[in-house]
């Protein structure tokens, strides 16, 4: 085994750029001996830094802090260390572990999507929810977008992740009536139930439901189509329709793959 090594061959074995190696020498955090020529040589001392420093960096010590332990390392000083790396490695493990439980849930939520049927009617009973909403007369889907992005800044403390977020958005009633599906008065996000602050709530009870795929344009025809069934079976509507975007550009560039749950409120059963 060789007692140095020039700093091409460090950097080669440390995957470390040359740029950074001499970053760390004007730092003092390494210190190379030099040849009769003015080469850098690395030692195993030097060595054993360098794995130091990569290893801390990965965990976001700043240079400052690898540099404070190395000049004062001690024991003592070292299990301090290794407990800070401990707790951080910790806080890592936790965070990869909420990731792993948001892609479970996203994949989950995908493929129950993709098998939806479409152009059905049901009454369902659903439980309460809450949502943070924000209004704004929408004609277009880039106004859609960003009006999203907006309520997301708004609210993105309550927010796990955007990809999972339920988003969904109340339609003009007066356009609908007139056949003119895709405009919209404002958009909203179902948030988990543990949250104590937001700013309406869908109360639990029956709601009639119908997914339709493709663009939004459709969604006049088929609220439409929704309040004729209900009329039909004689059952009291309690409120207007909102879309659920169970499948949008979040997860497809393909319009014809967009699910979309049109959700109205209605009275528990049917009158007789």
């Amino acid at each position: 085994m060789k007692d140095y090594y020039k700093i091409a061959e460090i950097s080669k074995l440390y995957n470390i750029g040359v740029d950074s190696l001499r970053y760390y020498e004007r730092l003092g955090v390494i210190k190379p001996h030099r040849d009769t020529n003015g080469y850098r040589l690395y030692d195993l001392k030097d060595m054993y830094k360098l794995t130091v420093i990569r290893n801390l960096r990965e965990l976001d010590f700043s240079m400052a802090q690898i540099k404070e332990y190395l000049d004062g390392q001690s024991v003592e000083n070292t299990l301090a260390l290794l407990h800070q790396e401990q707790e951080l490695l910790q806080q890592q493990l936790e965070k990869l572990q909420i990731r792993q439980q948001l892609l479970t849930e996203r994949i989950q939520t995908l493929q129950a999507a993709q098998q939806s049927t479409v152009g059905e009617i049901q009454i369902k009973t659903l439980p309460k929810r809450v949502c943070v909403t924000v209004n704004q007369h929408i004609t277009r889907d880039e106004e859609m977008d960003f009006v999203i992005k907006k309520l997301h800044r708004k609210h993105e403390d309550k927010i796990r992740d955007l990809g999972n977020q339920l988003i969904g958005a109340f339609l003009s009633m007066e356009q609908v009536q007139q056949g003119v599906g895709n405009v919209y008065h404002s958009v909203f996000f179902v948030l988990d139930q543990e949250q104590t602050e937001y700013d309406f709530v869908f109360p639990a009870g029956e709601y009639a439901c119908c997914c339709y795929r493709g663009g939004y344009e459709q969604n006049a025809a088929c609220i439409q189509n929704m309040l004729a069934y209900l009329k039909e079976q004689n059952i009291t509507v309690e409120g207007d329709a909102f879309e659920l975007y169970k499948i949008d550009n979040r997860d497809t560039m393909r319009p014809e793959e967009f699910l979309t749950e049109i959700q109205i409120k209605v009275s528990a059963a049917a009158q007789s």
